[in-house]
């Protein structure tokens, strides 16, 4: 969580192409033309996704198909959606929702390098559109430069800002590049996680139950310094009160044993921990248990050793 390198981190940014590329006109043949695109797109997509979901399930059974079959498959499923979007854009240069639904595909498909050259030349055809500039900075954030990511998504959030995912995005880059953000705003460490948070609580604000976002605030805690615990607990409870199942219930008590431990409240976090039941959790929760059980030895000897030395005396 502290790395100042450019890494993956898409999983933490939102991927938003769609928002704000509203359709100018829905009956117009171009716009209907490139829904019918769009439509193939999320078919074979769906249908990809299937195909790995499947074939991991036959791998783990020893009947999996070859990788690179699998690999020249997926490939020639794509091939015929790329042409469409390729022949369209060739008709329609200066039509940047094409573009944008362009690159999405060909991050998702091809390389981030491929998706940024069609977004470049979408926002110089459209330049007051946010979602090109919060895409953008979606790759500047993996790929750097990350300070650029910062002012896309500033600029993002200038031409629309009430939309909660770039606020979110932006959060997200300053809360894991916290050098760069100290560099870019002249503000130290812990001035870096109250912007962070201030980003995180206009989201929150515009988009009030999104469990993801309500996470990613939380865990904004764990970084401030002296530890805030009510005020981390507090955050996780809001968190726990989106969640959707029991999966995501249980990652949060999870939460709530760590942020105990760090308040050496250790029996609250050893009660909390025995809550948790699902496999999926079961490292996990075995690491967090050895965490607990060093924490509290160490605070034993920690508490023990003055009173040894009063006794001494």
């Amino acid at each position: 969580m502290s790395t100042n390198q450019p890494v993956a981190v898409s999983n933490l940014l939102v991927q938003s192409t769609g928002i704000s590329v509203k359709v100018a006109n829905p009956n117009d043949p171009f716009e209907k033309e490139l829904d019918q695109i769009l439509e193939q797109d999320d078919a074979a997509q769906a249908e990809v996704d299937k195909w790995i979901r499947d074939n991991n399930d036959f791998a783990a059974k020893g009947a999996g198909v070859p990788r690179e079959e699998m690999r020249r498959r997926i490939q020639q499923r794509f091939a015929p959606v790329e042409k469409a979007y390729q022949d369209f854009i060739q008709d329609h240069p200066n039509l940047s929702r094409a573009r944008i639904a362009y690159a999405s595909f060909l991050g998702d498909t091809k390389s981030e390098e491929a998706a940024e050259e069609q977004l470049e030349k979408a926002l110089a055809v459209d330049t007051n559109n946010p979602a090109i500039y919060n895409n953008l900075a979606n790759i500047y954030g993996h790929t750097g430069p990350v300070k650029k990511a910062f002012e896309y998504y500033a600029k993002a959030l200038q031409l629309n800002p009430v939309e909660p995912v770039y606020y979110h995005n932006l959060g997200t880059t300053v809360f894991l590049f916290r050098t760069d953000a100290k560099e870019f705003y002249d503000l130290n460490e812990q001035e870096v996680f109250s912007k962070a948070l201030g980003l995180y609580s206009n989201a929150m604000r515009l988009d009030p139950q999104n469990f993801p976002l309500a996470s990613d605030v939380a865990q904004t805690y764990y970084g401030v310094q002296p530890l805030r615990a009510d005020e981390a607990l507090q955050s996780w409870t809001n968190a726990l009160n989106l969640a959707h199942d029991e999966i995501e219930r249980e990652g949060v008590y999870i939460h709530f044993a760590r942020v105990n431990i760090m308040a050496h409240r250790f029996s609250e976090a050893r009660a909390i921990l025995n809550s948790v039941t699902n496999e999926m959790y079961a490292e996990l929760k075995n690491r967090v248990a050895r965490n607990l059980e060093e924490r509290q030895k160490a605070a034993t000897i920690s508490n023990a050793v003055p009173m040894a030395a009063e006794t001494k005396q």
